[in-house]
């Protein structure tokens, strides 16, 4: 990739998260930046008022004014092979390089801390981008999500040696970087329409382990070789009890207390014991995600001070444990998980947070081969729920299967809830509704439920189209 002869980027899916930030990143770097994508939203409309130019159609007119010499194209793997402008670009020769081949490029400028795993990666870097901006060392940051501290998923210091990113192992991207230090959160089985089988899932995580040049931070109970890797190992967990000189894990929390919406704990290091921090969103899983973080932040040399401050001060990220109405009746959550296990640690937390209350979920499964592929874990967690609706499946990148519904899985969850022994941990009420039928179904149960409840609403397609009806239905 020649960068010194490029003045133009043209991305293709624009829209996406990954992708946005790059192309925010070129534009702070002075280049021109066009793209495309197919939808428009609250994303690509806040690119265009920086500056950018968006397509929402395959017409082809007016690219032939791009000269192939002087402009690079960047796609996400999400684009098709026969998508009309890839294949434009493509037969006219154009350098066209995937999205994680050039965040690689941009990062190696920089000493990367990189945040891996199936579920955890876009809140512990963002929490780890925020701490060290607190700090003399200050951080460089491409978020996964935007970060509600800074209304960006872009953070540029141009006196900082280090840049945060958030290691998406999506079509084998993460193998494309190269991480000073790294965090390994979880290896759940993820993207099987990608890797096949869940060995080769795992075995990619292995892959990207080895590249590591510094320090790997990694989930204590992970499955992965670290005999095999030439980087420090150290381990860190959530809440932890050590009962037997094996459980011993590097970084910690423990003696956790819940009171009045907060979150306040005991972090452990391998040297000390930092008193007393507190959350600054109390999520039950954010203590494992802000132990990760912290551990970075204290392994480059950030300070009890600066540490606690950043921790204390984390605003959370867009649609991760967003809390957007808590009162003594009825509190709304809003949250992009979409794998079982992302799904299960949410509403644990809910649970945790709300012990006595009623809970109603609302989840829009995301793509036909996830749906398939985890039905039964879905079933398994989605009936933890006291009420479940259930929207169509976001298809995405993807064509239908045939027998994957939504109807489907509804029947799924009935059948776990008859096999069950645990009455109280029966899901009693499963629904496939449309978006507007939701609205509907929620203003009645919230309004006649009498008790105090929680209403979540799940999913990482366009489910987030919802979250304002719902917080004016359900006040």
């Amino acid at each position: 990739m020649q960068m010194e002869t490029v003045h133009t980027i043209y991305f293709l899916g624009i829209g996406g998260i990954g992708m946005s930030a790059l192309a925010r990143y070129f534009v702070q770097k002075g280049y021109r930046v066009l793209g495309y994508d197919r939808t428009p939203s609250s994303l690509t409309k806040a690119l265009e008022a920086e500056g950018i130019v968006i397509r929402y159609d395959e017409d082809i007119c007016g690219l032939e004014t791009l000269d192939k010499k002087h402009t690079l194209v960047i796609r996400t793997p999400a684009v098709p092979e026969d998508e009309l402008l890839y294949s434009y670009f493509r037969q006219r020769g154009f350098e066209i390089q995937k999205r994680a081949a050039v965040l690689g490029w941009v990062t190696r400028q920089k000493k990367a801390l990189c945040v891996a795993g199936t579920h955890g990666k876009t809140t512990t870097s963002t929490m780890l981008a925020h701490i060290l901006q607190g700090t003399a060392m200050g951080a460089n940051a491409f978020c996964g999500g935007i970060a509600n501290n800074y209304g960006t998923n872009l953070l540029l210091n141009s006196t900082s040696e280090y840049v945060v990113v958030e290691a998406d192992e999506f079509d084998r991207s993460f193998h494309q970087l190269s991480p000073y230090i790294s965090i390994i959160t979880s290896m759940d089985p993820d993207h099987l329409d990608i890797y096949g089988t869940a060995e080769a899932y795992r075995n990619s995580f292995a892959s990207y382990a080895r590249l590591v040049e510094k320090a790997i931070v990694i989930k204590n109970g992970l499955s992965l070789d670290v005999q095999s890797l030439q980087s420090t190992v150290y381990t860190y967990t959530g809440v932890h009890e050590e009962k037997h000189e094996d459980d011993r894990v590097d970084f910690y929390a423990d003696n956790v207390q819940v009171h009045d919406g907060a979150i306040v704990f005991d972090f452990h290091t391998p040297k000390m014991v930092m008193k007393d921090m507190q959350l600054g969103v109390p999520a039950w899983v954010n203590i494992e995600n802000g132990v990760a973080a912290m551990a970075v932040a204290w392994l480059l040399g950030a300070s009890e001070q600066t540490i606690r401050e950043g921790l204390r001060s984390f605003a959370g990220v867009c649609r991760r444990f967003a809390v957007h109405v808590n009162t003594s009746q009825v509190a709304y959550i809003d949250d992009y998980a979409h794998h079982p296990m992302e799904l299960k640690v949410i509403i644990d937390s809910v649970k945790r947070l709300y012990p006595e209350r009623y809970i109603i979920g609302v989840f829009q499964p995301h793509l036909y081969s996830r749906t398939c592929d985890f039905a039964d874990d879905f079933a398994a967690v989605l009936m933890k729920m006291d009420e479940v609706l259930l929207l169509p499946i976001y298809p995405a990148r993807e064509e239908p299967i045939a027998g994957v519904t939504s109807e489907w899985l509804a029947d799924k969850i009935v059948a776990k809830r008859r096999m069950s022994d645990d009455e109280s941990d029966l899901c009693k009420k499963i629904m496939v509704a449309t978006k507007e039928e939701v609205i509907a179904c929620l203003r009645e149960k919230v309004n006649h439920i009498g008790k105090p409840c929680v209403v979540i609403t799940l999913g990482a397609g366009d489910i987030d189209q919802l979250v304002d009806s719902i917080k004016t239905t359900i006040i």
